[in-house]
């Protein structure tokens, strides 16, 4: 017997998949790739994790289908900000569901608990996931093992393939019960519960937000949106100026073809300007990374783009540069 379960890397993830292998049925973890599960690449830690519980471990990079089908058009909404949760969740079980016959599941897992998160994991957003996932008539292939005590049977728990006696009856927030099994089971290497998706939280929503206000969201713009200040310069184009060590390196990591590097003839931040950017746009993006150098707002600098040289001084202050920052509170 074979299961697939969603896999986060999450302690419930792990949990639901823990328990699956201590009633001997084998387990495919599936980490479904929307592009927005964190900063940086997590494939190692996942695979790592994985292992930890006995399961085989897959990915499906779906970031462009999810782009096109999920993110700007979900069924059921959003919750605080661009998360939708409901269609996004109901679409991680559509891909599993198609993988099933693949690698001879017979059905799917979640670490899923009822009441845990307010948005996705009510009862009622249970079903309605259930529902987008393709679930026919009186078919009920989703298991919950840390609520499933508290949901109505499924068909692994009607068929004898699960013991539904040793699964749990965990509900809310609190996580008391998950970190005592963490202990039990002897585990440190688990996601935070704080991680997560990138689209609940605020500010890079509000990047998202910017974004696609002014143009079209492409995979490759994705890591774009993760790292540093981002200005809207005059005519439209868009400047990332890098806050910290930490975001100089991943933007210069950052494999998009519409963005071009500005490097600073003094120390200061990786930054990256929109090829289509104007000469004009292209004078004041090079004072504002400047002002966010080592620079003397008193003098003039020679800084080389794109092969021209440009001769341009810093601005003042970074108030005054930040007249172009969308959200001058996130850059402060």
């Amino acid at each position: 017997m074979r299961a697939i379960s969603l896999f986060s890397g999450g302690l419930d993830s792990m949990l639901a998949i823990r328990l699956m292998r201590d009633q001997g049925i084998d387990v495919t973890a599936l980490y479904v790739k929307t592009g927005f599960g964190s900063t940086h690449d997590i494939t190692e830690e996942l695979a790592r994790r994985a292992a930890m519980v006995e399961a085989d471990f897959v990915v499906a990079d779906v970031r462009q289908e999810y782009i096109q089908d999920i993110l700007f058009d979900p069924v059921y909404g959003y919750g605080k900000n661009f998360n939708p949760c409901i269609d996004c969740h109901g679409y991680m079980f559509k891909i599993a569901r198609a993988m099933m016959d693949e690698v001879g599941a017979s059905f799917l897992v979640t670490g899923e608990v009822v009441g845990q998160r307010p948005m996705s994991q009510r009862a009622e957003a249970l079903g309605q996931v259930s529902k987008l996932a393709g679930d026919r008539p009186g078919e009920r292939l989703i298991l919950r093992p840390l609520s499933a005590k508290l949901l109505e049977p499924t068909t692994p728990e009607e068929e004898g393939w699960v013991d539904r006696e040793r699964l749990l009856d965990i509900s809310g927030r609190a996580r008391d019960r998950q970190l005592a099994m963490a202990a039990a089971y002897g585990w440190e290497d688990y996601e935070s519960p704080g991680g997560g998706c990138l689209l609940t939280d605020p500010a890079f929503s509000a990047k998202l937000r910017e974004f696609v206000a002014h143009e079209e969201l492409e995979v490759a713009d994705i890591d774009l949106l993760k790292f540093g200040r981002h200005f809207r310069l005059p005519n439209g184009a868009k400047l990332v100026v890098g806050r910290h060590q930490e975001d100089n390196e991943a933007l210069q990591k950052v494999d998009n073809p519409d963005y071009r590097p500005i490097r600073l003839p003094v120390a200061g931040p990786f930054s990256l300007l929109h090829r289509e950017a104007t000469p004009e746009e292209i004078a004041l993006a090079l004072r504002i990374a400047l002002t966010y150098g080592k620079s003397d707002p008193s003098q003039s600098y020679t800084v080389t783009y794109e092969g021209t040289e440009h001769t341009v001084q810093p601005f003042g202050t970074k108030v005054e540069a930040q007249q172009y920052f969308y959200n001058a509170k996130e850059g402060s």
